[in-house]
């Protein structure tokens, strides 16, 4: 798995100005994430969007509308959870939607976001369909629901930065997780209450909405894939008049 690249990296790569990778990170049109107040790039998932390394392809993933994550902010901010729309590897394909104050600290890490990315992947692999609450980064919680394209899993909605019962951990067991995200206790500790809290209540309403928003991701990219079909038509036949006029 590729690591994290920056803005300044994605410059070179693309060869843009930095206002412009901004710009698409904003969007939702690029892979990024957002760390603190810095963007962050998974190198695996520009490199898929690049159409492995030749720009000369379609970029796939342009096949999310950016309209998905002002959708997911307000949904995220209702439920009181973070929120993000990954592939089947856990690469995230949106910024994270309200994410909690430890998981930024967490991804403000070296090689932090990758972790958690590891964490995401995982959850691909679970063998129930139906979400359900499992532990997750620094014994915090997370469920997650597919989107399906067709019969095929093509991404996951994720919904996470919850507290368990009993948060927070022991200073021990904190200890032992902050280190396993190569990161000095004492640089998170002050986080350590900045997550998410549901009661009963708030964690069957999160469950109960997660597959729906799932469900209506596909209606959106076919929308989208609608709308922009429409756009090249009309493009197609204003060209072909100004040739033939």
């Amino acid at each position: 798995m590729g690591g994290m690249l920056t803005s300044r990296d994605l410059q070179e790569m693309l060869q843009v100005d930095r206002s412009t990778i901004y710009r698409m990170a904003e969007a939702g049109s690029l892979p990024s994430v957002k760390v603190g107040r810095q963007w962050r790039f998974p190198e695996d998932a520009v490199r898929k969007w690049l159409g492995e390394g030749t720009r000369s392809e379609a970029p796939t993933r342009q096949v999310f509308p950016s309209s998905i994550k002002p959708v997911m902010d307000v949904i995220a901010e209702m439920l009181g959870v973070m929120l993000v729309l990954t592939d089947m590897d856990g690469v995230p394909l949106t910024p994270v939607s309200n994410p909690c104050g430890l998981f930024t600290a967490v991804a403000e890490v070296p090689g932090g976001a990758d972790e958690c990315i590891v964490g995401w992947q995982e959850l691909a692999g679970a063998r129930d369909l139906g979400p359900r609450f499992t532990g997750s980064h620094l014994g915090l919680e997370c469920a997650r629901a597919f989107v399906r394209t067709g019969a095929e899993l093509t991404a996951m909605v994720i919904a996470g930065g919850v507290a368990p019962d009993g948060w927070p951990p022991d200073s021990e067991e904190f200890s032992a997780a902050a280190t396993s995200f190569g990161a000095r206790p004492g640089d998170l500790s002050p986080h350590i209450e900045e997550v998410h809290r549901l009661d009963p209540q708030g964690r069957r309403k999160v469950l109960d909405v997660l597959p729906r928003l799932a469900s209506v991701i596909p209606e959106m990219i076919a929308e989208y894939r609608s709308m922009m079909t429409r756009l090249d038509a009309i493009a197609s036949l204003t060209t072909n008049k100004e040739l033939n006029a």
